[in-house]
């Protein structure tokens, strides 16, 4: 799965490389410990051309009642992600990239405990990763949500966890976002060999209090 993420690229720099417009509410950066629920910046496509926009991470399907109706869906799973209700439809006519810097994931100590591990692409590049949105409405309240598609994790990913985000080379976005036809679906697969760097990181990144450049420092053996 993926439950945390890391932002630390500009706003402008983001839309410069998709070649979109940057709404003028997106949340401020550098982010080091994006959590569901919060504002993230995502892109979208439409005759009208890209946009970086905000959305809220943490998809809503429009039968819930309240945004809390349901269990927080913050992933897709890409096996089942077209034949789901929650999603199938989104999977079709609403999909996005979320540019992030890197993300979290955690294994369990011996006590149990939870120990959070930060990938980010080796390369030093932004990582994007495949995304599907939808808009909720009720009673005057209105959100943007969205959800991120996982798959099923590469044996190098596995030795940390059995899950892990869909990500998208630059040759593929146009792809996933709809620009270039239908045929997405090979794209929801697992990074290559070599895609990312992982480490250690303080376990203070578990709450979702916690900020600061800090939370992706290697953690001191």
């Amino acid at each position: 799965m993926c439950g945390r993420m890391t932002l630390t690229h500009p706003n402008d720099a983001m839309a410069r490389l998709f070649d979109a417009t940057a709404s003028n509410d997106l949340p401020e950066v550098p982010r080091y410990n994006i959590c569901p629920t919060q504002s993230v910046g995502v892109v979208t496509a439409s005759d009208g051309g890209r946009r970086l926009r905000p959305m809220r991470w943490g998809f809503v399907p429009h039968w819930y009642k309240t945004p809390t109706d349901g269990p927080l869906l913050i992933n897709a799973r890409a096996e089942t992600i077209a034949e789901k209700p929650a999603f199938r439809a989104a999977c079709r006519e609403r999909r996005c990239l979320v540019p992030v810097t890197g993300f979290y994931e955690w294994t369990k100590g011996e006590d149990g405990a939870r120990l959070p591990w930060y990938f980010t692409p080796a390369d030093g590049e932004p990582l994007v990763l495949a995304g599907v949105w939808q808009d909720w409405e009720r009673e005057g309240v209105r959100l943007t949500t969205l959800a991120v598609v996982t798959c099923a994790a590469s044996d190098w990913m596995a030795e940390t966890h059995h899950r892990e985000p869909v990500s998208l080379a630059p040759e593929d976005w146009a792809l996933w976002l709809g620009e270039e036809g239908k045929g997405a679906a090979p794209l929801m697969r697992a990074a290559p060999e070599g895609r990312y760097r992982r480490w250690r990181v303080d376990p203070r990144v578990n709450s979702n209090r916690a900020e600061g450049p800090d939370l992706i420092e290697p953690l001191a053996a």
